[in-house]
């Protein structure tokens, strides 16, 4: 997608959102908290001190509620390419920092954030850009810092199915975890690690406890991708 066909889904976008994952049991609140609680696990795994979080492609702002909870004492950054879904968010999340991706730049320092943040996003770019924007990420994360993107997995064929069948993934292009892991190192993260999530739809929530430990397990509906910058 380019910025105007973001613009053009912005309105839309929470409740297609909400019709495509029903058929989970499950709301996009649901789905959103869980990327911002695990990567609360992981920060906290690393001993990363976080002050400062880069949302990059955050749309309407979805998952700013759950970083004021996972995150209360951090300063939260929302970039964006399409000026409407910030506009969304700002409406909906007042107070917030919101900045606008222009010219293949995210408008922030060099070093600025402790942890850049993707849900997503990625299989929205041209996989030949990739690159170019983990290191433009690269560059905003201070040494030491980390990068998480969750991205859909395209080994789930309940996965594919939703994407191939919602209006704004219509140009989607799903990326393979261990390619994702490649691109990183590739752009100057270290160590790159996987591990995937979303097993159980809400009728087997009872199973849900066990996910953490089947996170080697490539037919989670998601993967999480992370590193850390040198």
């Amino acid at each position: 997608m380019d910025k105007a066909e973001f613009d053009r889904f912005a309105d839309a976008y929470y409740d297609q959102h909400r019709e495509n994952v029903a058929v989970t049991g499950e709301g996009p609140e649901y789905f959103a908290e869980y990327k911002i609680r695990q990567l609360r696990q992981i920060v906290e795994r690393e001993q990363i001190g976080v002050s400062r979080i880069c949302d990059f492609g955050s749309g309407i702002g979805n998952s700013i509620p759950f970083f004021r909870k996972y995150f209360p004492d951090a300063a939260l950054t929302s970039s964006d390419v399409s000026e409407r879904s910030l506009t969304l968010g700002k409406q909906r999340y007042p107070g917030g920092n919101y900045v606008l991706i222009e010219d293949s730049r995210i408008p922030c320092e060099s070093g600025a954030f402790d942890v850049a943040f993707s849900a997503c996003v990625f299989h929205h770019i041209p996989h030949e850009e990739h690159v170019t924007w983990l290191k433009e990420l690269h560059r905003i994360t201070r040494p030491g810092g980390l990068i998480a993107i969750f991205e859909h997995n395209p080994l789930n064929p309940l996965t594919v199915h939703a994407v191939n069948t919602c209006p704004f993934d219509e140009n989607a292009r799903l990326i393979f975890a261990r390619s994702l892991a490649k691109r990183l190192s590739a752009a100057g993260w270290a160590s790159p690690r996987i591990q995937y999530n979303l097993f159980f739809p809400r009728a087997l929530a009872r199973l849900r406890p066990f996910e953490a430990s089947l996170g080697w397990l490539p037919l989670g509906a998601q993967y999480m991708a992370f590193a850390r910058k040198a």
